[in-house]
């Protein structure tokens, strides 16, 4: 399945078009490398998202081509999620 597709359909990111800039401006990696939007993701991927000043790794448990709110966390376990940003770097 797409990355951008993936991020939709698991409610990671709400809107594809929103996935596809957020990808297309390098901030989504796939296993370590970074990823466009037209990447292929497969169950056993991890995903790390810089969105705003969080930085979220997940694995992707299922692909699934439609799913309901409720189960669409179900598709990814969340393995790290951590603030990033201004703070952070003063304090280095």
């Amino acid at each position: 399945m797409r990355l951008d597709k993936f991020l939709k359909v698991s409610r990671l990111i709400k809107r594809r078009t929103l996935a596809k800039e957020v990808s297309d401006q390098g901030r989504i990696e796939i296993n370590g490398k970074e990823a466009k939007a037209s990447s292929t993701v497969k169950v056993g991927d991890e995903l790390t998202l810089r969105l705003g000043p969080r930085r979220i790794t997940v694995r992707i448990e299922r692909i699934q081509e439609t799913t309901r709110k409720e189960e669409a966390a179900e598709m990814y376990t969340i393995l790290k999620e951590e603030r990033v940003g201004y703070s952070e770097e003063q304090n280095d």
